[in-house]
Formats: structure tokens, C-alpha cells, sequence
């Protein structure tokens, strides 16, 4: 399984990282999977895609279904971050159009950054040092 997640409850963030290949299918599941459990709402969320090998999206289309599925099971509060780590200029242009899909849904209560780096990303994110793994 190419998405690995972890939940650290102490910050309220939820880390998931990709490996090998991305395909729509793993990334819709974990968005249903991982999100519609109350345990997590309100957090915040790191997506790391650092081992990325290969994305296997259909089309932009995908993208922007996808953005609508994650707007739709945000919580109306607290607003939330959603922090994508993507090194390489295809994942991080990915992310880009996932967040400003994001932002145009006005049932969105999440802000999306895109970052180079995961230490960049937790910086924004406000977490210091690399977070446990609790569940």
C-alpha cells in the first residue's frame, strides 16, 4: 500500500506518507478512510510525497473531484492546515492545483501549502521536531 498513515493526537496532526506509486484509487480510500473518522477532526495534516516513484492519475479532472471529496468532509471549525511535502516539480505542481481547487470550494475550511522540504513543512505547520508516531 503505497499510503502509510500515522496519527499524533498530542498535535492533532495527522502524517501520511506516499510511496512507489500513486494511483487515484489510493488516494480517494485514504482521503475517505482516514477522514471521515471523528477521531481526527480538526486536525491538521502532512502529506508527505518525498518517495513518490510514479503518479498515476487519469486527469486534472481527478484533482479537482478529489479537492471537492476533501472539502466536503472538512469540519465547519476549527479552520485546519494541510501541509504537502513534494520535492519534485510534477507532485508539487499537483499540489498547487489541489489547493487552489480546494480554495475555490466554499465548503473548504482547510488551507493548503505546498513545500520542498518536510522541515519547511512543519515549520508552517507550527510543530517542532519530527512527530510521534502515537495512535
Amino acid at each position: 500500500m503505497p499510503i502509510e498513515h500515522r496519527i499524533d493526537h498530542r498535535r492533532r496532526l495527522v502524517l501520511a506518507r506516499v510511496t512507489g506509486t500513486l494511483t487515484d484509487d489510493e488516494i480517494f480510500r485514504y482521503q475517505r478512510d482516514v477522514w471521515s473518522s471523528r477521531a481526527v477532526a480538526g486536525y491538521d495534516e502532512l502529506v508527505d510525497m518525498s518517495d513518490v516513484e510514479h503518479v498515476a492519475l487519469p486527469s486534472g479532472g481527478r484533482v479537482a473531484a478529489l479537492a471537492s471529496l476533501s472539502a466536503g468532509m472538512d469540519v465547519k471549525a476549527p479552520a485546519t492546515r494541510f501541509a504537502i511535502v513534494a520535492p519534485r516539480d510534477f507532485e508539487f505542481g499537483l499540489g498547487r492545483m489541489y489547493g487552489a481547487y480546494r480554495e475555490m470550494d466554499s465548503r473548504s475550511n482547510k488551507q493548503v501549502s505546498v513545500f520542498r522540504t518536510r522541515e519547511e513543512a512543519l515549520a508552517w505547520l507550527g510543530v517542532e521536531g519530527e512527530p510521534g508516531s502515537e495512535s
